[in-house]
């Protein structure tokens, strides 16, 4: 059988786990990762530090080229930096999960990033996370997954990782929030959330992480070429310019 580079092509909605699951399982067969998401997130951290109106596509188009990932020392593109500043912290802060899923809806935009997410993944073995990687960022890959869970699981472990107490009002609010965004993804009038139709689905609730990390890599193992390790990973400091 001849072997070849794969491209895995990993999505599911807010607070799915993509992120985490997706880095782990990446490490443990060798791939590289990114998860596409930080680029959205970008982009709306600039809009809200310099109050840009989130309707205005040229606007948001023109900061595209400010935004750049940059790898971690385990090879992952992990790290946001704007003007050589690294804003990785910042990025992940609940003003910019408010309103990040308005931001990743405007169609320029999306287009504007199309070409920056599809040579991440040039050369393969690569785990490539977000929202529309496998329906249109990246439909030729060679296994693609959706990773899902009820917006009750997720939003108990996004209270969790709080320190919130899963029963009390924060967390309904945390709750809220996931449903809310989940609406604007799935009902956005381009690339939608929704699975491509030969993903591999994998629904979380009840799994611990470690489960879910061994589901993936198992996924990974049946079609690609994995190798020990972390065999294959792009030099630390590399970066993808914006």
């Amino acid at each position: 059988m001849t072997l070849r580079p794969l491209v895995v092509a990993l999505d599911g909605p807010a607070s799915s786990g993509k992120s985490s699951v997706g880095a782990a399982a990446a490490r443990e067969v060798g791939y590289r990762f990114c998860d596409t998401g930080l680029l959205y997130r970008a982009i709306t951290w600039l809009v809200l530090q310099r109050r840009i109106d989130q309707a205005d596509p040229a606007a948001l188009v023109a900061l595209v080229g400010e935004v750049e990932l940059a790898t971690d020392q385990e090879g992952r593109l992990a790290r946001v930096l704007v003007d050589e500043m690294d804003v990785t912290d910042l990025v992940h802060a609940p003003e910019v999960d408010r309103h990040v899923s308005e931001v990743s809806r405007v169609a320029e935009l999306r287009a504007a990033l199309l070409d920056r997410q599809r040579a991440i993944a040039t050369g393969g073995r690569i785990v490539v996370a977000g929202r529309d990687i496998g329906t249109v960022v990246l439909p030729g890959a060679g296994l693609k997954i959706f990773l899902d869970a009820s917006a009750e699981e997720r939003a108990r472990r996004r209270a969790e990782e709080r320190g919130i107490d899963p029963h009390g009002p924060v967390a309904r609010v945390v709750l809220a929030e996931l449903r809310r965004r989940d609406d604007l993804d799935r009902n956005r009038p381009v690339a939608p959330l929704r699975p491509a139709p030969d993903a591999v689905h994998i629904v979380t609730d009840g799994n611990t992480f470690e489960q879910t990390v061994a589901e993936v890599v198992a996924a990974i193992q049946r079609v690609g070429d994995p190798a020990p390790g972390l065999a294959g990973l792009s030099p630390a400091g590399g970066g993808v310019a914006g």
